[in-house]
């Protein structure tokens, strides 16, 4: 049994991370063993939960992982938690394009049995605001909206009006949040900065997040609620369960041979720091629970690969902001190059793939690819329905995996000689190179949903 809280929005913009990660921290700060969840593919938020809870910030994708996986993902990430609150994506009902509920935080609401509390950006509005939350409340009878916080209250005689409104609802206010620049944190060309990119503020930030939702919210009534959420009858997600006979939800069809050899353990590196942020910490669970050893080294510090690399992993991030400062690294690109030239398993993602390139805006890179990336005005962004085109150190031609794409960069060619992905939507294209052992796609994948990636990229490395 874990308490559990599922923080939705109207729509995006309202301020569902604020009042999620201050939520985070204010039970934290009572002394509660919080975990943190975010529906959908995001990296950045994860980053400033964990911040505020001292644990991984987990995501929960019904799109990537399947929804069989929800609960068992949620539950394993809230091991030994007294309570864990969840942020929503975008608005409560949006989900993956033209999928009907599928990935929205509706339909994670429901798969966990949790109640919702609603954060509505209040201020424009009134009395309208109590149809607003009559409709949102009455959408989907499987929906439990438990509570709503009213965020950008402007003024006492506001929190009135607003108070007297809902009072007709049925819904409880749970919080009211006044307008506070304190809490705000910076955004760019892909969404917040990240907790790496600046630390001390981001501390800042969080407690200031804390400190506003004490002031403005009911805790005790939010535990309380939280507390309300039925037994979800699952049993936790175990990476070395999937390869020792159980199933941590999702029974693979071939395991890692090299799991439980004795002496066997290879290296595999896995790029962090600043400029690659982007990761699932379920990733470094499937690798070492299928035999290898993981170590997380930063190429913006580091001049050489950690010792006996044998694979390597660069998952998505900012290089675009740190081009010159990768570039100045000629050693650990030299490496790098030669890890790749050699056959080694090498597995990047988006930003890994543009420090994989030749150049990236006109300054150099790691020269893996014959192809060059620099930045565009064109966002892309969505979920990808995804088959190997050829067979890869993560997949042989012919899987079918599910991802996304997110960046404001592209890469000429978009696709090498042999190109890792054949995509579907939103129009037909094959995408990535896939060159010795190298696999390198602007796709971000979610290796719970497909563990057997984490197993045959381990024996290539073995």
């Amino acid at each position: 049994m874990v308490a559990r809280l599922v923080i939705a929005a109207p729509s995006s913009g309202a301020g569902k991370t604020t009042v999620a990660t201050g939520l985070m921290a204010a039970f934290a700060g009572r002394g509660l063993a919080v975990s943190p969840h975010k529906v959908g593919p995001d990296y950045i938020d994860p980053g400033y939960h964990a911040l505020a809870t001292g644990r991984p910030g987990r995501n929960l994708d019904a799109y990537m992982c399947g929804t069989g996986l929800i609960a068992p993902l949620f539950l394993h990430g809230a091991r030994g938690c007294d309570l864990a609150v969840v942020e929503g994506v975008m608005g409560l009902y949006d989900g993956a394009a033209d999928q009907g509920e599928l990935a929205s935080t509706a339909q994670v609401a429901k798969l966990l049995k949790a109640p919702v509390v609603l954060v509505v950006d209040a201020s424009s509005q009134s009395r309208s605001v109590a149809a607003l939350v009559h409709g949102f409340a009455s959408w989907d009878p499987e929906v439990r909206i438990g509570g709503v916080i009213l965020n950008k209250v402007a003024t006492d005689r506001h929190e009135h009006l607003l108070r007297e409104a809902l009072g007709e609802s049925g819904v409880p206010v749970l919080g009211v949040l006044r307008r506070a620049p304190a809490v705000a944190t910076p955004s760019r060309h892909l969404g917040l900065v990240p907790v790496a990119e600046r630390q001390a503020q981001a501390v800042e930030a969080v407690a200031a997040q804390a400190e506003q939702v004490r002031r403005g919210c009911d805790l005790d009534a939010l535990l309380a609620l939280a507390r309300s959420a039925p037994s979800l009858g699952a049993e936790p997600w175990d990476a070395h369960g999937l390869w020792a006979g159980g199933t941590g939800g999702h029974n693979p069809t071939t395991g890692p041979r090299t799991a439980h050899e004795p002496g066997r353990k290879p290296v595999v590196a896995v790029a962090g720091g600043a400029a690659f942020t982007f990761s699932y910490a379920e990733h470094t669970e499937l690798l070492r629970a299928a035999g290898a050893e993981v170590v997380t080294f930063d190429p913006l510090r580091e001049e050489r690969l950690p010792e006996g690399t044998s694979g390597l992993v660069i998952g998505g991030g900012f290089p675009e902001m740190y081009g010159e400062q990768l570039s100045a690294n000629e050693p650990l690109r030299k490496a790098v190059a030669g890890l790749a030239a050699s056959g080694a398993p090498v597995a990047a993602e988006c930003a890994g793939l543009l420090y994989l390139a030749r150049s990236l805006d006109g300054t150099p890179m790691c020269g893996v690819l014959d192809a060059d990336a620099r930045m565009s005005e064109r966002l892309t962004l969505g979920y990808r329905d995804a088959v190997a085109v050829s067979d890869s150190v993560l997949a042989p031609a012919g899987t079918r995996m599910r991802g996304h794409e997110f960046h404001r960069t592209v890469i000429e060619p978009g696709a090498g000689p042999l190109a890792a992905w054949g995509l579907r939507q939103p129009e037909r294209r094959v995408e990535g190179f896939v060159q010795g052992g190298v696999h390198a796609s602007y796709v971000h994948t979610h290796w719970a949903g497909s563990p057997e990636v984490a197993a045959r990229f381990v024996e290539h490395c073995a």
